[in-house]
């Protein structure tokens, strides 16, 4: 029997949408046939728990923000010899941080909302670390300004300060390795009008439109966008990025997500099901993909 380890948890502000995720992955690995060991990073002698696991597969990282997603639990895993799901360590970290992957962007030419000051408003601040729209405000009036920047220290020292860009949001994701294929856009209507963290994982919190309700040569071009950005910082596996589409149909790039969420409002099984991929084929595909990477 093939052993798969699951790492859930976490020490990073996403901690309890990781272990949602963990459980689902852990249950779809059952059902595809695989022994399934779940493991969580910040018990004690976690390092001893992973090594005492006999004959694995693969480590199915469902880690979210901080030290799983950033390349630092990679980097441990490269180290024992173990093959993972998702992107390697350099590709992780550019993608954590927003000011290192949004210089990347622009060196390639991909439109980005432009860095601006605080007094350009309306704006978005942002911590430079960090995903699951932890910290992040919509600025309109000065007013507003200091709690949100108070907001965003919260999870991190380092901040940014985007032009806030007015139109649709979507999502777009990547599955494979050399050759990655780009799943269905997802359009993004969020109960409130903010895509925060409760429009993301409270159920009702947001409604998601496929296909999005906008041209297709917009969503098409999108998608380009997305894969170029997935190459560029070295993606493998998979990523989510969300885009936010103006007036005239250009795709501002937000961000890429290596490790999307798994949960049951999550996006990327969403957009895989919208492909013909079920969550259990999925999940099998994923470790398929952390072996042919390795």
């Amino acid at each position: 029997m093939k052993t798969v380890v699951v790492l859930a948890g976490g020490d990073s502000p996403e901690r309890e949408v990781s272990l949602h995720s963990g459980i689902g992955v852990a249950r779809a690995l059952k059902e595809a046939g695989f022994v399934v060991k779940v493991l969580d990073p910040i018990k004690p002698d976690f390092p001893g728990k992973l090594l005492g696991v006999k004959n694995v597969y693969a480590v199915f990282i469902a880690l979210h923000g901080g030290k799983g997603e950033d390349g630092t639990i990679q980097g441990f895993l490269e180290t024992i010899g173990l093959p993972y799901t998702g992107s390697g360590i350099l590709a992780s970290a550019l993608a954590m941080d927003k000011i290192l992957s949004k210089q990347l962007f622009v060196s390639a030419g991909l439109l980005v909302p432009p860095v601006c000051l605080p007094r350009d408003l309306p704006l978005v601040v942002k911590p430079v670390h960090g995903g699951s729209t932890l910290g992040i405000s919509i600025v309109k009036k000065k007013a507003g300004l200091t709690a949100a920047l108070d907001l965003a220290r919260k999870y991190d020292a380092r901040i940014l300060m985007e032009k806030f860009i007015p139109g649709i949001e979507i999502t777009i994701g990547i599955l494979g390795n050399e050759n990655p294929r780009i799943l269905p856009a997802i359009q993004i209507v969020p109960a409130s009008g903010f895509y925060d963290y409760q429009a993301k994982y409270a159920p009702g919190g947001s409604k998601h439109l496929i296909p999005p309700e906008l041209p297709r040569k917009w969503v098409n071009r999108a998608g380009e966008v997305v894969l170029a950005a997935h190459r560029l910082l070295g993606c493998r596996g998979l990523s989510r990025s969300e885009v936010i589409i103006d007036q005239k149909g250009n795709p501002y790039l937000l961000d890429v997500n290596t490790i999307p969420g798994f949960t049951a409002t999550s996006l990327f099984p969403e957009a895989a099901a919208a492909a013909g991929i079920s969550f259990g084929e999925l999940t099998r595909q994923l470790v398929e993909l952390a072996r042919e990477r390795q």
